[in-house]
């Protein structure tokens, strides 16, 4: 439990709400519901084990803080998750009443521990080790098989470790959904693009006889297309991409749009993901202000690719 005023609400509230959720009390000393709420808060942020952060503010002294919120009467309770209110509640409550309104937005202790296990598999990854970090998304799987960004993590590891009949087991269920995610019909794409890279007529090639073949016929489009399969599976994207915008500036519906359904799918693979609700936004504090222009902000050279190729693909269909 912390007490905040308005010079560390900034750090202990908004920049906390942003890897943690924060439950705040405003209360007064002279409150007596706040009296009986107050003993009972304090309880359920340890039987929470860490879930949520309680802060109480004094509404008489930190009157600034009272209003930015609106608090109208006391005690009430307001949630704070990502930097923003999400819920709130007036009055004194039972602790039966406080754990629903809880347990409606925190993170069950299996969650979190699968959220671990995802940014352990993301660092192992980064220090060169994917099959200790495929172990660990596996285990985070596991432990939250809902959470569709470690479905997507581990499956496109599997992908990239070969793993393909593993990888079309755990994509299986999300193929059903109506509608489908555009990131797991891109992973789809990408297994299909492998597959007929192994079994084509043209699986043995090598890049340079593709080029020599489609130098004599430009608009050989199976052939183009097989040799964009043959890079997608080895992960050559920019060069896949050039190779299927050739093919779609010469005939945009060839093969049912197999050209622009694996374009798109290698522009989903490749877009960067959203920063988690704890990561700090470029040129802006955890409040959200403002502290560098526009200019000082460099884009991520990945997003600027797929920014570029996005461009290209629709100057090509329009």
């Amino acid at each position: 439990m912390i007490e905040v005023t308005l010079k560390n609400f900034e750090t202990d509230v908004i920049a906390a709400s942003m890897s943690q959720p924060i439950l705040i009390d405003f209360w007064a000393p002279w409150c007596g519901p706040c009296k009986s709420l107050g003993p009972i808060l304090e309880q359920l942020e340890v039987d929470y084990n860490g879930r949520f952060t309680l802060v109480k503010i004094n509404s008489d002294e930190e009157q600034q803080l009272a209003q930015a919120f609106g608090i109208r009467s006391i005690p009430t309770c307001i949630l704070m998750i990502g930097g923003k209110p999400a819920d709130g509640f007036m009055g004194a409550q039972t602790a039966g009443q406080v754990k629903a309104f809880l347990d409606k937005h925190l993170p069950t202790e299996g969650e979190l521990v699968a959220e671990s296990e995802s940014d352990e598999a993301a660092e192992l990854l980064a220090a060169g080790d994917p099959q200790a970090a495929l172990e660990k998304l596996a285990d985070a799987l596991a432990l939250d098989p809902g959470n569709d960004d470690t479905r997507f993590d581990y499956i496109k590891l599997l992908i990239e470790l070969g793993g393909l009949e593993e990888a079309e087991a755990a994509l299986a269920p999300k193929l059903t959904e109506i509608p489908r995610q555009l990131r797991f019909e891109a992973l789809s794409q990408w297994m299909n693009a492998i597959k007929y890279a192994a079994t084509n007529a043209y699986s043995n090639w090598a890049i340079e006889q593709f080029d020599a073949k489609i130098a004599e016929n430009k608009r050989d489009f199976e052939l183009r297309f097989a040799k964009a399969c043959l890079l997608m599976a080895v992960s050559q994207w920019t060069a896949a991409m050039d190779e299927l915008l050739e093919i779609i500036m010469r005939d945009k519906k060839w093969h049912d749009e197999a050209p622009r359904k694996a374009m798109v799918a290698i522009l989903e693979l490749l877009t960067p993901p959203k920063p988690k609700a704890g990561a700090p936004i470029p040129g802006k504090t955890a409040g959200g202000i403002e502290v560098l222009g526009k200019a000082a902000v460099q884009e991520d050279p990945q997003a600027a690719l797929v920014s570029s190729y996005r461009r290209k693909l629709s100057m090509m269909l329009n």
